[in-house]
């Protein structure tokens, strides 16, 4: 039951917000979204105590052996918990911003959120293949509707690039389904198929290409650098804060346990992807003037490590991989967030114009090193603990690996000190005479996440406890292909 009220309240919210007054929404959107993270922090409480609570299977469309089946383990959970904590820190970063049809935009917030716990509590594929594309249609009229003056051009092909993928995966669920005894689309009876080695091939190489559009691994990114600078600064951060995070979620679930004998077979080849695009992005993001941009291609370098990662399938790897999602999550929605500040005052957001910013505004230089600090992984920081089990794990895996994808960790370093440098420590400019420090609900989001920054990195065994069981069964799955539930 509990999985179904967490799905639930977000839409039912959201379609509350449509009938609100103007002035209403914004804090009726905010406490729905506290509530929604209240209940999961409950959920995560109790989880020891009430397991059956954790589950809902209904029939769908009996005939064809659909279920509406959700399910919450300790990986569910921790995405859960992931999506639940960033909505709250997405909405209260637009407080501030004015939007035409703020109800519209706020309701396609909270229908996001509904696609994105569907897809991390599905336990049925076409169930799972529903959500997936329920998540695209928000962030689709979020980035089309409120984007930059190129919106509509990069949104088609964001869209293209993604239901292209989308499609791909389909094809492959129901190829499971015909493989299955019973005609079912249960992810237990997928994970019990004995798939020979091409069949797996061919099934992996159908989810993977879904997923590694989503995440993006290299060469599949083209979408994202423009997609995420033209967006809305909350339809940014959702993308790059969320929404990528349902490819690497998707390979954890449904890709490694299915398909272990293909996972073997490929992983060499996807690791030398996953591993140019840590690199190339990261020479690629010191070029950029653009701050939105160079973020952009800085999370491309970061999701490269935690991709690389899930494919080596060690313990340290997977558990560093899992955790680093909620790292990268927290990071780049404050990046984000630092961005937008610095452009509403200054009218700009390049690199060549900015300057002097941290004498006039204190809490702001504060709060965005220590964001950063967390971003390049800084002992003691959010960021640390992800990529030193995800470096240990390609250690361990090949040396070679591992030192080109630690490059990121230098690299990383000087491309996101230049850039505060440049903003925050450089000669005052025209564009930031003027600038202010941040005040009220901005002040109080910046310092949040720079807490959670320090707070993760110093406590992160808080979640490490949370997912490690799930972690030793995503091994054995992998290795003897046996299922969850």
């Amino acid at each position: 039951m509990i999985p179904l009220l967490l799905l639930l309240f977000p839409v039912i919210s959201g379609i509350l917000c449509l009938a609100l007054p103007r002035n209403w929404v914004k804090n009726f959107s905010f406490l729905s979204s506290l509530i929604s993270l209240a209940f999961i922090v409950y959920a995560w409480y109790t989880s020891p105590y009430h397991k059956e609570d954790f589950y809902w299977d209904r029939t769908w469309v009996e005939s064809m052996g659909i279920h509406f089946k959700l399910g919450l383990d300790g990986i569910s959970l921790f995405m859960v918990f992931l999506t639940n904590v960033c909505i709250p820190l997405i909405i209260v970063s637009s407080f501030k911003t004015e939007y035409s049809r703020p109800n519209l935009f706020y309701f396609l917030i909270l229908f996001m959120q509904t696609g994105l716990i569907g897809v991390f509590t599905s336990l049925d594929g076409f169930l799972f293949y529903i959500f997936w594309e329920i998540a695209l249609v928000p962030i689709y009229f979020i980035s089309g509707m409120w984007g930059g003056p190129n919106k509509a051009k990069i949104t088609l092909k964001f869209f293209i690039y993604t239901i292209t993928g989308s499609l791909f995966m389909l094809l492959g669920i129901i190829y499971l389904y015909l493989q299955t005894p019973g005609r079912s689309f249960d992810i237990v009876q997928f994970y019990q198929l004995n798939l020979g080695l091409k069949t797996q091939n061919f099934v992996f190489l159908t989810f993977f290409l879904a997923f590694a559009i989503k995440i993006p691994i290299f060469p599949f990114h083209t979408w994202q650098p423009d997609t995420y600078t033209d967006a809305p600064t909350q339809g940014s951060m959702l993308l790059g804060g969320i929404m990528l995070k349902m490819g690497i979620y998707g390979i954890i679930r449904w890709l490694m346990p299915i398909c272990p004998k293909a996972l073997d077979f490929y992983t060499p080849y996807i690791l030398v992807l996953c591993v140019i695009g840590v690199v190339y992005a990261a020479i690629i993001a010191f070029q950029q003037t653009d701050l939105k941009r160079l973020l952009a291609y800085s999370s491309l370098s970061h999701v490269g490590l935690i991709s690389a990662g899930l494919f080596v399938g060690s313990y340290y790897a997977i558990e560093g991989g899992i955790f680093q999602m909620l790292s990268h999550a927290i990071n780049i929605i404050g990046l984000f967030f630092v961005v937008s500040l610095i452009q509403k005052q200054a009218g700009t957001r390049d690199l060549t114009h900015l300057g002097g910013v941290a004498e006039k505004a204190p809490v702001l230089a504060t709060c965005f090193m220590i964001i950063l600090l967390g971003s390049v992984a800084l002992p003691l920081t959010d960021g640390f603990i992800g990529e030193f089990l995800l470096l240990k794990g390609l250690y361990d895996y090949n040396l070679i690996l591992s030192l080109f994808a630690g490059s990121t960790l230098i690299l990383g370093a000087v491309y996101m000190f230049r850039m505060y440098q440049k903003v925050m420590l450089g000669p005052e400019t025209a564009h930031t005479h003027s600038f202010v420090d941040v005040k009220g609900t901005d002040r109080v989001l910046l310092i949040s996440i720079s807490l959670f920054v320090v707070l993760l990195g110093i406590f992160p065994q808080i979640f490490l406890n949370l997912i490690d069981p799930e972690v030793v069964k995503i091994i054995v799955e992998t290795t003897k292909s046996s299922p969850i539930h």
